[in-house]
């Protein structure tokens, strides 16, 4: 799973993740392939707060409607994510894979991670309340040119 490798945190071993899933076929009222996937694991991540590796849980379910074509996603019903089966085929590896991706946080932070606490009184400054600096103006000299040649 070289995808989800590159969202994981390095850990100091090469220990052997794995993941526990369950895949369910069948075929629904419109005569659509449906998967039903549901996939469990523990995720080492970096916490963005902490900067420490946490283990996120990913308990994951999802209905999966298999298409052949692009176009065949319009037609598929809202309570399904299409999946495209390439020469009818669909390699469980890769749909196991996307489901853990899809469970992995933007930004990962551990639930034990403390807040940060900000300080209840903040004074903003901004440019205008330092001293003051003359505003320059490059084109000033031009606008009085401008009027000399009109009225010439």
């Amino acid at each position: 799973m070289h995808r989800l490798a590159v969202e994981l945190a390095e850990s100091g071993s090469k220990q052997r993740r794995e993941a526990a899933f369950s895949v369910t076929f069948s075929l629904d009222r419109q005569g659509l392939v449906t998967i039903d996937i549901a996939v469990r694991a523990d995720l080492p991540l970096l916490c963005q707060r902490s900067l420490e590796v946490y283990e996120e849980k990913v308990d994951r379910r999802s209905l999966l409607a298999v298409i052949e074509t692009v176009a065949e996603q319009e037609d598929i019903p809202e309570q399904y994510e299409p999946v495209l089966a390439e020469d009818h085929r669909l390699k469980m590896l890769d749909l196991v894979e996307e489901e853990l991706l899809l469970a992995v946080p933007q930004v990962p932070r551990s639930p034990d991670a403390e807040a940060i606490e900000l300080p209840l009184e903040v004074e903003l400054t901004t440019s205008s309340d330092k001293e003051k600096e003359p505003t320059q103006r490059p084109f000033a000299g031009l606008a009085g040119l401008m009027k000399t040649k009109a009225g010439e």
